[in-house]
């Protein structure tokens, strides 16, 4: 019988948004990951990030780090397409993602003109492949780009090999977004995919559904979204980003338990779904 191989994990900046770039990088190799995501921008205005771009000390000791644990960057957050955005003011942080061998940048749609945002995506596209780096656009209840189906439009109309779509399992359950349309998604868009569990039904309030989502998501299995069904429609080698925050456990346990904790429960159900050995 030929060996199962696991899809490989990534540790995600919110499963410990304090944690500076080495650090996570370490939580990363002692839980047995392979990747990290970075968040070197805010995800809102005023918003928690590590200034990465802006400080070379750092990134060669994230570099070492990187060395020291074989750890890699999978992916470098958070781009925002807003109205007035200038795709130019993200240079530095493409040639930090270069320079740190990073795969992919995680995109937020925030415009909502329709033409502008594709415009705009596109633009980010060819500088982004000039890097060596993906644009995987991740669709959100709350912003212009809300649910899977007006994502899969933009991809079309864009229609750029640098172009990705990121699925989270948060936001494709807690949006107009079924799994019959998730299974029409052409296999080449899908670079790496988000895993978490969440009660239903959805919040109704948009701050509590960024509430949710950026401080209190719960591990596999302890919430009720069918994510064998989501696991099911991916392919079997497609990188999981490990993108659990809940500020309550990561201060009661420490970033080094709740991480290994967040890393097990999704090995847990990678083996109850058959995509890692049990």
């Amino acid at each position: 019988m030929t060996a199962m191989t696991p899809p490989p994990l990534s540790l995600a900046q919110l499963v410990s948004l304090p944690s500076p770039p080495p650090e996570l990088l370490r939580l990363a190799a002692a839980t047995g990951c392979t990747g990290v995501g970075l968040r070197l921008r805010p995800s809102a205005p005023g918003g928690p990030f590590h200034d990465l771009i802006g400080d070379p000390a750092l990134l060669r000791q994230t570099q070492a780090v990187m060395r020291d644990t074989g750890v890699r960057i999978l992916d470098l957050e958070v781009l925002r397409l807003t109205p007035e955005v200038r795709i130019a003011d993200f240079e530095p942080l493409l040639a930090t993602g270069q320079a740190l061998g990073a795969r992919h940048l995680l995109v937020s749609g925030e415009d909502g003109e329709p033409q502008r945002l594709r415009a705009n995506f596109h633009a980010l596209c060819e500088a982004a492949a000039a890097h060596g780096l993906s644009a995987d656009l991740e669709f959100m209840p709350w912003t212009a780009v809300s649910c899977l189906r007006e994502a899969v439009a933009v991809l079309r109309d864009v229609d750029h090999p640098a172009a990705g779509l990121l699925v989270d399992a948060l936001h494709l359950f807690r949006s107009d977004s079924p799994l019959d349309e998730l299974a029409q998604v052409p296999a080449h868009w899908l670079h790496y995919a988000q895993i978490c569990d969440a009660r239903r039904p959805a919040p109704t309030r948009t701050e509590d559904l960024i509430h949710d989502a950026r401080q209190d998501r719960l591990l596999p299995g302890e919430g009720d979204f069918p994510l064998a069904d989501l696991l099911a429609l991916l392919p079997p080698t497609l990188p999981l980003s490990i993108e659990i925050p809940s500020v309550r456990r990561l201060q009661a346990l420490g970033a080094p338990a709740w991480a290994a904790q967040a890393a097990q429960a999704v090995r847990a159900l990678l083996a109850r779904t058959g995509r890692a050995p049990g």
